[in-house]
């Protein structure tokens, strides 16, 4: 199914955070990753109640490389458990959704609405 994501991912170390980004980035699964941060997540873990200061990854990939990032992330982040949320774009600029393409080496072109172009 063509078009475009934003993965979602949560860390506790901005230098992780740093080196998951390059590490997508690199690989051309994703076109960028943001780091947010920090931010305070509060949570339920294995009974009890958390808060913890942690940086936020938004990842711009294309639905077609969602999965192979996916698995990058879930291979080198630090967390048993970690947050790992792929989002659905809806449509945006359309020379940014067609960097997106260029950049992860994708052919999703096409499965958004794209404003502007």
């Amino acid at each position: 199914m063509p078009g475009y994501v934003q993965v979602q991912v949560a860390v506790d170390d901005r230098a992780k955070a740093a080196e998951l980004a390059r590490s997508a980035v690199g690989a051309r699964l994703a076109a960028c990753a943001q780091i947010v941060g920090p931010v305070t997540s509060v949570y339920r873990w294995k009974g009890e109640l958390e808060t913890a200061e942690e940086f936020l990854l938004l990842v711009k990939t294309t639905r077609e490389r969602a999965e192979a990032l996916t698995e990058l992330i879930r291979r080198d982040h630090p967390y048993e458990t970690p947050e790992i949320i792929t989002l659905p774009v809806d449509g945006g600029l359309g020379a940014y959704l067609r960097w997106i393409d260029e950049e992860t080496g994708s052919s999703a072109s096409g499965g958004v609405r794209a404003e502007n172009g």
